[in-house]
């Protein structure tokens, strides 16, 4: 396995000056490196990455391929209500799309897709208190990074940031603008996954401040749909 040094702490030290890092040659996980941060009190605005990640893994435990592009994770203390956990969802998905490129398209929740297929994707992963958010990690993946990484991790953490900054409903309205599950018939799989699992099958037609996908089935009925609660999401529209 040949690992590559553009993630080394100098190089991400001069691009994120002030910003604690912690950078591996290789790991497992990166999320589960950030989590354990996160529970021992690590400070908001912390990134984990390597230049090699084993076992990286998105939303919901979804595995992705092994080293492949850029994959981060950054620590996150929003002031959130636990009824909206699923917000770094959006923010996250649409900082990700605004480095990606301005043609990239959202599909709720968690991946960002260019003119040929997908080019990245999201993971959140949260602690909750008893009113509020304690910490959320966010774990990022770009597809098609290649080295120098870290100056594309820089402009990802900077845009990610800058998002979670953002007004709700100004980010809210350029969400629904970007994302291409609006409008699509879809049928969502809850968890937990299995034959007698929950599904809810209908057209997209809202993404709501909690970071929940608004879907009217067939009878009339708005369904909404939580992101840490979606197990699968699959496009059933005509082809």
């Amino acid at each position: 396995m040949a690992v590559i040094d553009d993630l080394s702490a100098g190089a991400l030290a001069t691009l994120l000056p002030g910003r604690p890092v912690r950078t591996y040659p290789a790991l497992l996980s990166s999320e589960v490196d950030a989590e354990a941060w996160a529970r021992a009190g690590g400070p908001a605005g912390g990134v984990v990455t390597a230049g090699y990640l084993a076992a990286p893994r998105g939303r919901a435990g979804l595995p992705w391929e092994p080293g492949k592009g850029l994959v981060f994770s950054m620590l996150l203390r929003p002031d959130l209500s636990i009824q909206r956990e699923g917000w770094p969802y959006l923010a996250a998905g649409l900082g990700l799309a605004d480095v990606l490129g301005e043609g990239s398209t959202i599909r709720w929740p968690d991946e960002v897709y260019g003119p040929g297929g997908r080019i990245g994707a999201i993971g959140v992963r949260t602690e909750l208190g008893p009113d509020s958010v304690r910490w959320a990690v966010v774990t990022i993946l770009a597809e098609q990074a290649v080295a120098p990484r870290a100056p594309l991790l820089a402009m990802i953490v900077s845009a990610v940031e800058g998002r979670m900054d953002e007004p709700d409903e100004a980010l809210l309205e350029v969400y629904r603008a970007r994302c291409a599950t609006l409008g699509r018939q879809v049928r969502a799989r809850l968890v937990p996954l299995g034959p007698a699992g929950p599904v809810v099958e209908g057209e997209a037609v809202d993404v709501r401040l909690d970071g929940a996908l608004v879907i009217r089935t067939a009878a009339g009925r708005r369904a909404v749909v939580p992101p840490p609660n979606l197990g699968m999401l699959e496009d059933v529209s005509p082809r």
